[in-house]
């Protein structure tokens, strides 16, 4: 039975590495980032829900009897 040829690859894998984090640095590069990021205002348009409108009563879970 043939053994397996193991000389390529280390070289294999580091060329492999070496091409992936060429390709990140170029998509990073082309990316634009915003000088003096600051939050979005939103606007507040708050819609009633049904339930919302009227109040409603939760009840706790009814406890345990002591022992």
């Amino acid at each position: 039975m043939p053994q397996l040829d193991t000389s390529t690859w280390f070289i294999t894998i580091m060329s492999m590495i070496l091409t992936l984090f060429l390709i990140f640095q170029l998509k990073l590069s082309k990316h634009n980032f915003s000088n003096s990021p600051e939050p979005k205002t939103m606007p507040l348009s708050k819609t009633m829900i049904p339930w919302e409108k009227k109040w409603t009563k939760i009840y706790s879970p009814p406890s345990l009897p002591l022992r």
